[in-house]
């Protein structure tokens, strides 16, 4: 059964294709009356900043109403990346990103996505540090810095500052990730590869013993079957 936290996570997720539509689309905006309402760069800064509220919400939720479930741990990171990544897509096309910033960027979130993956088949869920979750309040102040600058171009070099700093702390949280999946997973792996060593020797020792018994036999039988010339 959905609880509240994972529905506002489903939520981020359905308001990504929204947000590339405010930004990437000119003529995406709301009117009323037959007059200009909320712009399309108004109208995605608030889609953006209402998604990175969700997801404030549902971690806040979850840990105080005791709902913290597998599926939204793993839920939440994936709907955290897609908000980002296509924000920072968008950004790249109406070029006020360049394009190997957020390439570097997204290239660290996969990453550590497979991290998780991987983590996640062997058993174990590898969850937010607190370097993570810096990267991801940099990040939602960048975005939101760079969207600003639609409207006032001023900012715009203290949104690319910002921007520096979600590169810093996505690499820094990234090997943060790779400490946990070292220390766990790798573990995990080298005892499970160990134990299936010890069997396959196990397996060998009790192949031989039979083998030493089969011989016996036959040579028990062999022995009994030659009969003295009298």
């Amino acid at each position: 059964m959905t609880n509240l936290p994972n529905l506002l996570t489903l939520v981020r997720i359905f308001l990504v294709p929204l947000l590339v539509a405010a930004l990437v689309q000119q003529n995406f905006s709301i009117h009323w009356n037959g007059r200009l309402f909320i712009a399309n760069d108004f109208l995605a800064l608030i889609l953006f900043l209402a998604a990175a509220l969700t997801d404030l919400l549902d971690g806040y939720l979850a840990r105080r109403w005791k709902q913290v479930t597998t599926v939204g741990t793993l839920l939440d990171p994936v709907a955290d990346k897609l908000l980002i990544s296509a924000a920072l897509i968008s950004l790249v096309q109406i070029r006020l990103l360049p394009g190997w910033l957020v390439i570097l960027i997204i290239s660290r979130e996969f990453a550590v996505s497979g991290l998780r993956s991987i983590a996640a088949a062997e058993g174990y869920t590898i969850k937010a540090g607190e370097l993570g979750k810096t990267k991801m309040m940099t990040q939602v102040v960048g975005v939101t810095l760079v969207m600003m600058s639609l409207r006032w171009p001023a900012i715009y070099p203290y949104a690319i500052a910002t921007m520096w700093l979600v590169v810093f702390f996505g690499l820094a949280s990234a090997v943060a990730y790779f400490r946990k999946f070292w220390r766990k997973v790798d573990t995990s792996i080298k005892l499970r590869r160990r134990n299936e060593l010890l069997e396959l020797e196990r397996q060998k020792r009790r192949l031989l013993r039979a083998e030493r018994k089969a011989e016996l036999r036959q040579s028990a039988g062999n022995a009994s079957s030659i009969r003295p010339e009298g």
